[in-house]
């Protein structure tokens, strides 16, 4: 059965469905705000001004806060129900998290701008968990709201 292939997301409505009925957003991979310049910050603090909750994940060690969000350990510690997982990691780095993400079962799974791990993609759709692949959560945002 194929029908694990449909957790798979890449048309622009479906991207479009599931980031509008998203809020709560951990982002795996997060650099603090001394890390302002680069996408795994300023992705998340666009999200964060634009009505998202971002529930911060830091895997270099930060701990704190980020984005006036405690830092968590790891996702299995973010308290509560998760709509997407952002990941913001080199594609071989992904392995050393997929059990985790399997255990805290997202609605979705959200590989950044140039990341792409079709392996760990195909392990996450199976569990019922949906996958977007190497796009932009800011870029597609704006482009589902020209306006906002």
């Amino acid at each position: 059965m194929d029908d694990w292939r449909k957790n798979l997301i890449e048309g622009a409505t479906a991207i479009g469905s599931l980031l509008g009925s998203s809020k709560r957003v951990a982002v795996l991979g997060i650099r603090p705000e001394s890390h302002a310049d680069k996408p795994a910050h300023a992705i998340p603090k666009f999200l964060k001004d634009h009505g998202f909750t971002v529930l911060p994940v830091p895997t270099h060690g930060e701990h704190g806060s980020i984005l006036g969000e405690p830092a968590y350990k790891s996702l299995k510690d973010v308290p509560g129900e998760v709509d997407v997982v952002d990941v913001f990691l080199r594609p071989d780095d992904i392995h050393a998290h997929v059990e985790e993400l399997l255990a805290k079962k997202p609605r979705a799974v959200w590989f950044q701008k140039g990341i792409r791990n079709d392996a760990v993609a195909e392990r996450l759709a199976r569990a019922g968990i949906q996958v977007v692949q190497d796009h932009c959560m800011m870029v597609e945002w704006r482009t589902h709201h020209p306006h906002g």
